[in-house]
């Protein structure tokens, strides 16, 4: 089976319109969160969202935000260093654009979100896997990542924490990596939803040394819980010659799409600030959902894999059938919608992947029919 025979059953079961418990449900604003509705609009209002202002990076005022929202969490970045963009993906697309030629590679981490091979192919670009081994933590696979290299390597990929494995960037492995002389992109986007401190942590990939080029993704689709506004942020940092090149090149780009709202630039202070309130709830969600969920797996079949942050959990469950079949069986037999690790490029079987994210009494009773079943088969 594959992952579409997951998407065809999961129209099957939506056309029959049963009750389909969602647990893969990642878009915050269906999620049913709290907002501060009254500032998010009052953002968007500002009389400068009226003048039309094209200029490549950013407004400058926008920028500024970024910068202070950053230096919030204790990573200091010129705002002449940050350049503004529609989405993290439109970042991972200017980035390669940057640094590679047609048919250059880019080192991206497996498992991780199926998006890489979509964007690096648009560029005309190879993503090459390495691997996050889990040994009861995760952890970057150095010896994969010095094998994967070539003399066509252009650049590595980070996420931290990572899609759907939750592990963080670890402070040597960030020093392994820049020691690689490579430059490295690093997606941030779910930072700021640790479930527990780390000293051993890196804060941001913004502080490797040694990097030549560092570029860190953000954006207010995860930090604010905003996909809709569509604004996210590339931020540089390395040898100073480096970084002045690359904005000079950035420069180029930019101004050839100039794809960044003015209302949302305007209202970017406002927005962020009024992100509290839902990053909160979320922070909230996530742990009480994970919580719950480590604890109804003991004495089970299935078992939580170790995760550090973000938004998801990965659910290991026996090998009797695949995973996909699994995800199959649930969604055709219990009304619940899991994705299956494959999706993810697991390397192993078998996983299902879950949100945090989804509302807790749909989480605990989709989890608990997964749990029922895999008493009764296995």
């Amino acid at each position: 089976m594959t992952p579409n025979a997951v998407a065809r059953a999961l129209s099957k079961a939506r056309a029959s319109r049963r009750r389909i418990l969602d647990l893969t449900e990642s878009n915050p604003t269906r999620a049913q969160l709290p907002y501060d509705r009254r500032a998010i609009v009052a953002a968007l209002a500002p009389s400068g969202s009226l003048v039309y202002e094209p200029t490549p990076f950013g407004l400058a005022a926008a920028r500024l935000a970024v910068s202070r929202h950053l230096a919030a969490q204790g990573v200091d970045v010129d705002p002449s260093r940050i350049v503004l963009t529609a989405s993290t993906s439109e970042a991972y697309a200017f980035a390669f654009k940057l640094l590679c030629d047609p048919s250059d590679e880019v080192l991206v981490p497996r498992p991780s979100y199926p998006l890489f091979e979509h964007l690096a192919a648009l560029e005309s670009v190879r993503p090459i896997g390495y691997r996050l081994a889990y040994d009861g933590t995760w952890h970057v696979d150095l010896p994969s990542v010095r094998a994967a290299l070539s003399p066509r390597t252009r650049a590595i990929v980070c996420v931290s924490p990572n899609n759907p494995t939750g592990s963080y960037v670890k402070r040597d492995e960030l020093v392994a990596l820049a020691a690689l002389g490579l430059p490295i992109v690093g997606d941030e986007v779910f930072a700021r939803y640790p479930f527990r401190p780390d000293p051993a942590r890196a804060e941001s990939v913004l502080n490797a040394r040694g990097a030549p080029l560092v570029v860190a993704l953000g954006g207010l689709s995860k930090g604010a819980a905003l996909p809709q506004m569509k604004l996210a942020w590339m931020a540089l940092a390395g040898d100073d010659a480096r970084v002045e090149e690359a904005l000079q090149r950035l420069e180029l780009v930019a101004d050839a799409f100039l794809s960044v709202g003015g209302p949302v630039q305007n209202g970017t202070s406002a927005l962020l600030a009024a992100g509290a309130i839902t990053e909160a709830a979320i922070r909230e969600r996530t742990r009480s959902n994970l919580v719950w969920l480590r604890a109804a797996v003991t004495g089970s079949t299935a078992s939580v894999l170790d995760v550090e942050g973000g938004w998801y959990a990965v659910v290991r469950v026996p090998r009797t059938r695949s995973e996909e079949s699994w995800a199959i069986a649930f969604l055709e037999s219990d009304d619940v919608l899991v994705h299956p690790g494959q999706l993810f490029d697991f390397e192993t079987e078998a996983h299902l992947i879950v949100s945090l994210l989804t509302p807790e009494a749909t989480f605990r009773e989709g989890a608990t029919r997964i749990l029922e079943r895999l008493a009764r088969e296995t």
